[in-house]
C-alpha cells in the first residue's frame, strides 16, 4: 500500500499525462478483488484517468509543485540550452526519462531544449510530438499552480523561450563580430 494518500479536490501531477484534480476515489471489482482508484480529471483534453491507489508511487503521481519550485522551472526555461545529444535515439530516451521523472524542472529543460532546437534547426516528427506532449504536461501544471488559463500560460511559456532564442541569436552575432575584428 502506498504511503501517499490524496483526497478529492487535490491537485496532482501524473507524469507523462499531466496535471489534474482528483474528482473521486472509487472502488472497482476486478477479477473478484476490489481495488481503490483515484479518478483524475486532467487539465489537458478534459480526459479522465483511473490511477490505482496502491500504485501511486510506482507511477510517479505527486502533488503539484509549490510556487518556489514553479519559479525554479521558469528559471530553467530562461537558461541556455543544455548539451544536445547527437544520436537521435539516445536523445529521445534521455528526454523521455526526464519527462517520466515527474520533476517539473527536468520537464522544463526538455521543453526549452526542444523549443530552442526547433527554432534553430527544426525537429524530427517524433521530437515534435514529444515537444507537444511535454509542453502540454508543463502547461497543465503551471495552470494549476498559478491559477491561470491554458492560453495565458502557453503564451507566457512561448514568450520566455522566444526571448531565450533571441538571446542565443544575439550571442552568436556577437561572436561573429569578434571573429571579424
Amino acid at each position: 500500500m502506498s504511503d501517499m494518500f490524496f483526497e478529492v479536490g487535490d491537485k496532482v501531477v501524473y507524469p507523462v499525462h499531466g496535471a489534474g484534480i482528483i474528482e473521486a476515489i472509487e472502488n472497482r471489482e476486478i477479477l473478484g478483488t476490489i481495488h481503490s482508484y483515484y479518478v483524475l480529471k486532467l487539465c489537458v483534453g478534459e480526459m479522465h484517468v483511473l490511477v490505482p491507489v496502491d500504485k501511486v508511487e510506482s507511477v510517479g503521481m505527486r502533488p503539484v509543485s509549490d510556487r518556489e519550485k514553479l519559479d525554479q522551472a521558469i528559471d530553467v526555461l530562461r537558461q541556455e540550452s543544455s548539451s544536445w545529444e547527437e544520436n537521435w535515439n539516445k536523445r529521445y530516451r534521455l528526454n523521455m526519462d526526464k519527462i517520466k521523472s515527474g520533476d517539473i524542472c527536468l520537464l522544463a529543460e526538455v521543453v526549452r531544449n526542444l523549443m530552442l532546437h526547433d527554432v534553430a534547426k527544426g525537429l524530427s516528427t517524433g521530437e515534435k510530438k514529444m515537444l507537444d506532449n511535454a509542453r502540454k504536461i508543463l502547461v497543465s501544471e503551471v495552470v494549476l499552480v498559478a491559477n491561470d488559463s491554458m492560453e495565458n500560460v502557453t503564451n507566457k511559456l512561448n514568450e520566455i523561450v522566444r526571448e531565450r532564442s533571441q538571446a542565443n541569436f544575439s550571442d552568436l552575432e556577437n561572436e561573429l563580430e569578434k571573429t571579424k575584428g
